[in-house]
């Protein structure tokens, strides 16, 4: 760990919290329908918008129509990327004459994972998708499933602020502004940015160079393993030429991480030099993830009237935040004591400079801690470097986060609504406390908002405990292992909880691209989606009903110190009694299994 690595850490988070009040005051006039510098341009847009499409912008949905309408569109959307992949080869924009994508719970499994803003890829995207795929498909899904968070998360937010009214917004309105005002803009300016700092963007086809020097390399089956003979050797081909793979990235790029996405157009993803080319492009980067979830925060005190509340929220996540970066960080710093005895024979008692395993050397180890703790702070699961390739408790540092829920900040909309679940049940249990009814911002909540508040809480791990506990003990779970032990176990835990978080980034090193493994997380991505939002959408739709109740003495206040260490606290317990014991048996037992020397 070095002063330059922290200062590198403590900038990012300052620039954070600069663009928190600015973004979140201009959220909150986006979906309140105030004016803003941009209405002269896009107002228009937006009326022409409605008219061909017959939407009534003047039209309120009570929640269950705005769930059932937001259902609807997923499902729709959901089905024609599906056929969009199976149709690739027949499709323009494809240079490289790509099939279609198979097999079918592939196609299935992308379908799925885009539609969820989790962006899980079990496949390399510079040989699988066609440039219309990526644009027309990806890309599309990446404006679509972030529109949808984050009008659900202000959907939310309008719940607390409305009193004695049925209805939460209108899906249509509120999505078409969340695309128009919120989103396309800045990718706009920032993928022009990232082409000036060296990000591809183009139309053409793959370029093929001659190699200064023949390569040997292992040749790869259809199964996408390494060939070997009948004596096990691995079969090697002689390699003269490289195919240096482009297209339209840039564009992609941006809407990946200003939506917490994380989709990489690339298989190596943010760690490609054409998506990620340099220290700035990968501050820009981290930036842009954390920036909607953090002006969502001041959005939310602003809606409601408590400023205050939005910057308690606020520091409850940079606190956590904070803690993970620094695990993180200091054991990447510390790297592997068995590294000197085995590979360097040096007799210090750490990995001579720390652990660059999987890492960048353009980023180094502060960046890499950094980069893994902001995308899995949010559902984006964009990564720089490999988190399989992390020492064992710097890798549990993503993991955990995301059994957090990604409410750290959090994924374009639904950290907000994340962390909202749980400020309903800190309230709660500070009602309980002093043997009151609890009330949150001039709302009594009541048993109906807690139940649904706890379904909320236990869909998360039920789906995610249960996919793993089958996984680890049947052959078609275990046959993708690529490490046995307890690193195999975190393998399979972090895909089902990067899955059902709507996260996307893996352990890399387990094998998924099978039935098994793309049904099950396919299925868990939409689970942890939308079976998550309908409870949320239904507390929403109770607490807008009900009547403003004043404070009095005996109301606990959300907008001091002790709200933002109680909400810590829920968030933490709630996480550590669910996931701890799997937690005890993978990293944490590989860590202490890796101080007495043991390995796999």
């Amino acid at each position: 760990m070095t002063l330059n690595g922290w200062l590198q850490i403590l900038v990012f988070l300052g620039l954070i919290f600069a663009v928190t009040k600015p973004l979140g005051v201009f959220m909150t006039r986006v979906f309140s329908r105030e004016r803003t510098f941009l209405d002269p341009v896009l107002r228009p847009v937006e009326r022409l918008l409605y008219r061909l499409t017959g939407v009534d912008e003047s039209h309120e949905m009570r929640w269950t129509e705005y769930a059932t309408t937001m259902l609807v569109f997923s499902a729709v959307s959901m089905l024609v990327l599906y056929l969009i992949q199976r149709i690739q080869g027949m499709l323009p924009f494809n240079p490289q004459h790509l099939g279609a994508v198979t097999p079918e719970h592939l196609a299935f499994n992308t379908a799925a994972s885009f539609t969820t803003n989790t962006n899980w890829q079990a496949y390399s995207g510079e040989t699988t998708m066609s440039y219309f795929t990526q644009m027309a498909g990806l890309a599309f899904h990446n404006f679509a499933s972030a529109a949808t968070g984050i009008v659900l998360g202000i959907a939310f937010i309008r719940g607390i602020a409305r009193r004695q009214m049925n209805t939460l917004g209108n899906f249509w309105v509120d999505f078409v502004r969340c695309c128009l005002w919120v989103l396309l803009p800045m990718c706009v300016v920032g993928s022009l940015f990232l082409v000036s700092q060296g990000v591809v963007q183009n139309l053409k086809p793959y370029d093929t160079v001659k190699l200064v020097e023949p390569q040997q390399v292992q040749r790869v089956g259809p199964d996408g393993k390494g060939v070997v003979d009948a004596s096990g050797k691995p079969v090697m081909d002689t390699v003269t030429t490289q195919t240096i793979a482009q297209g339209p990235v840039a564009s992609q790029e941006i809407i990946k991480e200003w939506g917490t996405n994380g989709g990489g157009f690339f298989n190596a993803n943010s760690a490609h030099p054409f998506e990620n080319p340099t220290p700035i492009t990968n501050l820009f980067e981290m930036f842009c993830i954390f920036a909607i979830g953090a002006g969502l925060t001041y959005a939310l005190g602003r809606m409601t009237g408590s400023p205050a509340h939005g910057w308690a929220v606020w520091s409850a996540m940079a606190i956590l935040f904070l803690a993970g970066v620094t695990v993180a960080y200091w054991a990447e710093a510390k790297g592997n004591p068995l590294y000197p005895a085995t590979v360097a024979q040096h007799s210090s008692a750490s990995q001579p400079g720390g652990n660059m395993e999987g890492k960048e050397t353009r980023f180094g180890i502060a960046n890499s801690a950094l980069f893994a703790t902001v995308t899995t702070d949010a559902s984006c699961g964009a990564i720089n470097g490999w988190h399989d390739s992390f020492t064992p408790l710097g890798g549990m540092v993503p993991l955990v986060n995301i059994m957090l829920s990604e409410v750290i900040f959090g994924g374009v909309g639904s950290g907000m609504y994340g962390i909202l679940i749980y400020v309903v049940l800190a309230v709660f249990i500070a009602g309980l406390m002093v043997g009151r009814t609890p009330e949150y911002l001039g709302k009594k909540i009541e048993a109906y908002d807690v139940k649904m508040a706890m379904l909320v809480s236990l869909v998360f791990p039920l789906i995610i405990l249960t996919l793993t506990g089958l996984s680890v003990v049947k052959g078609f779970g275990t046959g993708g292992i690529s490490n046995p032990g307890p690193h195999g176990l975190t393998q399979i835990l972090y895909a089902f909880t990067s899955s059902a978080g709507n996260n996307g980034s893996a352990f890399g090193g387990l094998t998924v691209n099978t039935l098994w493994y793309d049904a099950a997380t396919g299925i868990t991505t939409l689970v942890g989606r939308f079976l998550m939002i309908i409870p949320m959408l239904a507390i929403a739709g109770n607490l807008a009903q009900k009547k403003y109740v004043p404070p009095s003495l005996g109301t606990f206040p959300v907008t001091t110190p002790l709200f933002t260490l109680l909400l810590i606290s829920v968030i933490l317990i709630l996480g550590a009694l669910t996931f701890f014991p799997a937690l005890s048996l993978g990293p944490i037992l590989e860590h202490l299994l890796m101080n007495v020397g043991k390995t796999f």
